[in-house]
C-alpha cells in the first residue's frame, strides 16, 4: 500500500520580505506538505496465454479483465482435454494490479515454472503447466509483437524440454557438415536416450516423465560447450552436435555426460526417479555429405550401446 510522504519545509524569509509578499506568517512555524505518490498502473488488458507444449500448438488465449477457469471439462474457459487434467482444474484472475493463478484442488496440481503452486502471482514470461500442457503468459505492451516472437521461438525450440527441436536440429547437421568439408574441421554427433523410459512413464506417471525430459536437458547444456547444440530428436532421444571435436574426444564428452546423468537426483514432487542413458557417437569423414547418414550411424551406435546392457557409450 502506498502511504502519503510528509515533506517538511522551512520559511527562512525574513519578516518584511514576508511582509512585502503579504505574508506575516511566524518565521519558525513549520509549514507541512502531503504529498500522496503516484501509483503506477500495469495495464492487463491484452495480456494472453501461448500454448508452447500440448495440443493446438502456437494457440492464443486472450484472458480479458475477470476470471477464467482451465479444465477438463467443456464448460471451462479454457478446455485442456487430458486424462491427467481435472475437471474444473485452475482458476486465473485478473486483479487490475497483476494476474494470480489458484489451483482449486486438482488431482496433480498446478505449476508455475515448474513449482507446484497453490496459488501464485504471474509475471511476463511465465510457464504456466495445467497436465501435460504448457502454457506462456505474455503481458505488457506490444502483445502481437511478444505472441509473434513467441510463435517464431515454437518454430525452432522444443515447448517442453526448452531445447532446439527436431526440425532446428536437421537444419544445423547440414551446415555443420557443409562448414566441416569446407574447412576441414572435425564433427560429431552424438545420439542419446533414456534407458526404459517407458517404464518411467508406467510407475512414476507421464506427468513425471515430462519432468525428467526437463531436467536431462537442463543438466546436459550446463556440461556442454556454448557452440555445442543439444535438441530434442523426438520422444526421449536427443542429439548433440560437435563442432570441431574428434571422434575420440567426442566419446570421452559422451562418457563425462553418461556418469553426470546417472549420478543426478532427478525428482519429481517428492518423488526420487533414477535415471541413466544410453549413447552413440558418430564422426563425420569426408565421404559423408548427407546428414541423415551421420544421424543414422549415430542412431546405430547407440542402439548398440543399449543392445549390450544400456547406461553406456558406443563409439
Amino acid at each position: 500500500m502506498l502511504r502519503p510522504v510528509r515533506v517538511v519545509l522551512y520559511d527562512r524569509r525574513t519578516v518584511s520580505e514576508r511582509r512585502d509578499r503579504g505574508t506575516t506568517t511566524n518565521p519558525n512555524k513549520t509549514v507541512v506538505t502531503v504529498i500522496t505518490p503516484v501509483q503506477k498502473k500495469t495495464d492487463l488488458k491484452e495480456a494472453c496465454l501461448v500454448v508452447i507444449y500440448g495440443d493446438e500448438l502456437g494457440k492464443k488465449v486472450p484472458l480479458g479483465s475477470g476470471s477464467i477457469i482451465i479444465g477438463r471439462s467443456s464448460k471451462c474457459d479454457i478446455q485442456v482435454d487430458q486424462e491427467s487434467v481435472s475437471r474444473n482444474h485452475a482458476k486465473m484472475k485478473n486483479t487490475g494490479k497483476f494476474f494470480t493463478i489458484r489451483d482449486l484442488g486438482s488431482t496433480n496440481g498446478t505449476y508455475v515454472n515448474d513449482e507446484l503452486v497453490d496459488e501464485a502471482n504471474l509475471r511476463d514470461g511465465d510457464q504456466v503447466k495445467i497436465g501435460r500442457t504448457i502454457f506462456k503468459f505474455l503481458s505488457g505492451g506490444n502483445m502481437e509483437t511478444a505472441y509473434h516472437e513467441e510463435i517464431y521461438r515454437l518454430m525452432t525450440v522444443d515447448g517442453l524440454t526448452q531445447v532446439h527441436n527436431r526440425r532446428y536440429f536437421l537444419e544445423a547437421v547440414e551446415r555443420e557438415i557443409s562448414r566441416c568439408h569446407r574447412y576441414g574441421r572435425a564433427l560429431t554427433l552424438i545420439m542419446f536416450d533414456i534407458d526404459h523410459f517407458k517404464s518411467i512413464n508406467d510407475t512414476y506417471g507421464h506427468l513425471a516423465g515430462d519432468a525428467v525430459l526437463r531436467q536431462l536437458c537442463q543438466v546436459v547444456k550446463a556440461k556442454i560447450r556454448r557452440e555445442d547444440l543439444l535438441a530434442r530428436y523426438g520422444g526421449e532421444e536427443f542429439g548433440i552436435i560437435l563442432p570441431e571435436i574428434d571422434g575420440e574426444n567426442a566419446v570421452l564428452t559422451a562418457d563425462k555426460i553418461r556418469r553426470l546423468v546417472e549420478k543426478t537426483p532427478f525428482r519429481f514432487e517428492d518423488t526420487r526417479i533414477p535415471v541413466t542413458i544410453s549413447l552413440g557417437v558418430a564422426e563425420c569423414h569426408p565421404d559423408c555429405k548427407d546428414p541423415s547418414e551421420l544421424i543414422k550411424k549415430a542412431d546405430e551406435y547407440l542402439y548398440q550401446a543399449k543392445n549390450s546392457g544400456r547406461n553406456k557409450v558406443c563409439p
